[in-house]
């Protein structure tokens, strides 16, 4: 089997449940294949640097996949017909990397930054004091 790491693009009229839908489908779709997603991001709606298919936004999603070839080309067939697809690319990889991507990296990042500024309860009661 071979290792991939696939990105989808899709448009941004459809919400963010319906874009999770989308990833759902391709894991079904790589399962019924006989292979196996080893993960999935969802980086959200995020600008376009330029028009696709006259939208200026989409929904973003990253997956790890350890599969078969036929079972990408179906997968890739089946994003082709769908009309939610604006862009997908897939490619083929030597190893899965099953960190975090360094765009979620960065807003967990960003998150814990943002926790440790903001003082919690227990500390303003004890500056209070």
């Amino acid at each position: 089997m071979a290792l991939y790491e696939h990105t989808v693009m899709s448009r941004q009229d459809i919400s963010a449940q319906q874009a999770e839908a989308l990833n759902d489908t391709i894991k079904d779709l790589i399962e019924q294949g006989g292979g196996s997603v080893a993960k999935i991001e969802y980086w959200g709606l995020r600008n376009l640097t330029y028009r696709v298919k006259k939208n200026r936004k989409a929904h973003y999603s990253l997956l790890a996949i350890d599969t078969p070839p036929a079972a990408m080309a179906e997968v890739e067939r089946q994003l082709s017909i769908n009309e939610d697809v604006l862009r997908w690319l897939t490619v083929k990889v030597e190893e899965l990397d099953l960190e975090l991507s360094p765009l979620l990296a960065r807003r967990e990042r960003e998150r814990e930054r943002e926790r440790e500024r903001t003082p919690r309860e227990d500390d303003t009661a004890e500056v209070s004091e």
